[in-house]
């Protein structure tokens, strides 16, 4: 059994990661799974999973809001996992019923600048890995759990294409390769020879998203960003600073792997250039009274 801040960690129940590969979940996705019912299990510590009301599974999602302050998209994450368990390993289709889902917060990201994107790439310092990982995050709208899921075949050099495969909504798309990146990127690979992941730590395993995401906070830290840095923050970035120089809102869309215009529409909120080009009906009066005054 792993072992997690020096405590065993519960086996997952026999089927739960088998049925979610049976029903094509990503691997990102049986990991994320695996880890939030890995976590409720240590919770109910000693007890039948079976037998667990629905109210219980609700007082532990509060107890994660009030200690861990968990996000309204992380609670819905969790909860899918223990329905999933119930649900589909369990066949108890009604078990989940009453457990309460949160609504999602519709708040506009924050954006870094051209500039807070090259001084975090320079914190990386000789580090080539993280500059490609953080370079890749940033110039490809890549998700974290794309980033992690690249293969070495899957970066299209003479194309200038990345190949993400199962993207969110399980579907294959092509985005941006950086002509500039693409000689960091053979060093890197002559480098660390990568085999089975274009990333891999020691032994072949594929990195986490919590290292990826704590290095990425560290290289912000080193570069004097305050702001909350993180790694979908870069894909924010990148959706925002194509819409600023102009690019097709469609063409935008097919490069991030949304399903649905509308939700590419929320950079349009974001970006400077839309905003800088409008002008507010008090310019045309207060201009009005300066000429007066003149």
């Amino acid at each position: 059994m792993p072992k997690k801040n020096g405590k065993t960690s519960p086996a997952i129940p026999p089927g739960y990661a088998e049925t979610l590969r049976q029903l094509r979940y990503s691997e990102h996705t049986v990991r994320a799974y695996t880890a939030y019912f890995r976590e409720f299990q240590q919770y109910f510590a000693g007890r039948n999973l079976r037998y667990i009301r629905p109210e219980e599974i609700n007082a532990y999602i509060v107890h994660l809001i009030d200690t861990r302050g968990i996000s309204s998209c992380q609670q819905n994450l969790r909860i899918n996992s223990i329905k999933f368990y119930f649900e589909k390993v369990l066949g108890q289709e009604r078990k989940c019923y009453e457990v309460k889902r949160a609504k999602r917060e519709r708040t506009l990201p924050d954006v870094l600048s051209k500039e807070e994107i090259k001084s975090i790439l320079d914190a990386t310092g000789p580090d080539i890995r993280l500059f490609c990982m953080f370079s890749l995050l940033y110039s490809a709208g890549l998700r974290i759990s794309e980033l992690l899921d690249l293969k070495p075949h899957d970066i299209n050099v003479s194309r200038s294409l990345i190949r993400v495969r199962q993207g969110k909504g399980r579907k294959d798309r092509y985005t941006l390769l950086s002509k500039p990146l693409v000689r960091k990127l053979t060093e890197y690979t002559k480098l660390y020879k990568p085999q089975e992941w274009l990333f891999e730590r020691y032994k072949g395993e594929p990195f986490t998203e919590s290292i990826v995401s704590k290095k990425l906070k560290e290289a912000a830290k080193e570069a004097g960003i305050t702001k909350r840095v993180y790694p979908h923050l870069l894909r924010h970035s990148f959706a925002t600073h194509l819409i600023e120089q102009g690019t097709d809102l469609k063409i935008v869309k097919e490069l991030l792997g949304h399903n649905q215009l509308k939700t590419t529409e929320m950079y349009v909120h974001i970006a400077d250039t839309f905003k800088s080009s409008i002008r507010t009906p008090l310019d045309d009066i207060l201009e009005s009274d300066n000429e007066i005054v003149k």
